[in-house]
């Protein structure tokens, strides 16, 4: 199958950016998804790609020039990323294994949690190698269980079924690994994403170490930034919307025997809005909301939901109290995140000191030819 695309895609995926659009597509004989051969206009043939037809990213490339897609090469691939990660996290039980793009292997996510694995093929082309896919995952790792967790909306986007079951053992009602001295569980099926926010981890542990007082757990989900802390605050306050998730948090907090926090099941806006009108204070909070930006269509929605958080946030935190804030946007660049906290503190009348600038671990790496890879922002900020 033959795919002849314009210059401007051909010039990006030259420039090692590997998303072809449907409008970069001139001519094509393919249908179905798949490896297609991509050309140039000209004749010249680019390398190949996976073809997904029904999605606005319709090719991901892999190879350059006569290299092909097969079996082989995507088990080379999985081989190589396991291998990096092995080097860089030899001693932990949780690590983001392969990072689609990042690691030429396009929309592909696998976690490991100990002996357990939990995979997302999120394109119709990587789909047609999901088989490959387990079998090395199998071969190279030798785990008790491999869960699939195919229910993003993504999916739906590409013409692919919903799917979560695992696909090696069992499926574990719950799963529990421990990192710097604490212990979290979450169920692999019912999660968000792959069940655990592995970007975060470091971030958590960094950002307890400016932690005094009372301390505000917003977005809290399973609890990882207030559980960190929860050694160094007075008291922890955790509030999520979510019932299910806020069920798992309370089952984490007797995991590390804490008894200085609270749980509360709320909007997060709501309850913000409600503590701004009562006054309270804070001495540290920490919001770490979903994406608000799922397209570009929705990002000034989004950016006054940003706004709206962080300034309320702000005039919650007593004088030189800490603000740990994160976007996890990957259409928020940190230049129109910065710009929505300065606008925040001046509203606010507050002033920020930006105490570190994080980011996403090194088993999230950045692909430096494609910005859409580097999406997580993290600040540590001091109000005064």
């Amino acid at each position: 199958m033959k795919i002849t695309i314009n210059k401007k895609g051909a010039n990006r995926w030259l420039q090692g950016h590997p998303w072809i659009f449907r409008s970069d597509i001139v001519r094509t004989d393919s249908l179905v998804p798949g490896v297609v051969e991509v050309f140039q206009e000209k004749g010249k043939r680019l390398g190949e790609g996976l073809y997904s037809p029904k999605s606005l990213i319709a090719l991901r490339m892999m190879t350059h020039g006569e290299e092909k897609i097969t079996g082989p090469l995507i088990q080379k691939r999985l081989q190589h990323a396991l291998a990096e990660r092995q080097k860089l996290f030899p001693q932990h039980q949780a690590y983001r294994a392969v990072f689609g793009e990042a690691d030429s292997l396009p929309s592909l996510i696998v976690d490991r949690f100990g002996d357990l694995l939990v995979f997302q093929t999120l394109s119709a082309g990587m789909e047609i190698f999901k088989n490959t896919i387990i079998q090395t995952l199998v071969e190279l790792l030798s785990p008790r269980s491999i869960i699939e967790r195919n229910d993003s909306q993504v999916r739906e986007k590409e013409g692919l079924a919903i799917i979560k079951q695992a696909v090696v053992g069992e499926a574990p009602r719950e799963v529990i690994f421990e990192f710097e001295n604490k212990r979290f569980a979450f169920d692999p099926l019912e999660g968000q994403k792959t069940g655990f926010f592995l970007d975060q981890r470091f971030n958590a542990i960094q950002a307890s170490t400016y932690v005094q007082g009372k301390m505000l757990d917003a977005f809290s989900y399973v609890g990882q930034f207030g559980i960190h802390a929860s050694h160094k605050a007075d008291t922890v306050t955790f509030v999520d919307s979510s019932e299910r998730a806020i069920e798992q948090l309370k089952h984490n907090i007797s995991l590390n025997g804490l008894q200085n926090v609270q749980t509360v099941c709320l909007n997060v806006f709501d309850y913000l809005k409600q503590m701004d009108e009562k006054k309270e204070k804070f001495d540290c909070i920490s919001l770490d909301p979903p994406a608000f930006v799922k397209n570009r269509s929705q990002l000034k929605a989004a950016i006054r939901g940003y706004k709206e958080i962080n300034l309320r946030a702000m005039r919650l935190l007593t004088p030189g109290g800490i603000l740990i804030t994160s976007s996890c946007s990957q259409h928020l660049n940190p230049h129109m995140f910065e710009k929505i906290l300065l606008e925040a503190s001046l509203d606010a009348k507050r002033s920020l000191q930006i105490l570190e600038k994080r980011g996403q671990p090194s088993d999230h790496p950045i692909l430096l030819a494609m910005p859409e890879t580097e999406y997580l922002k993290c600040y540590i900020l001091k109000v005064v």
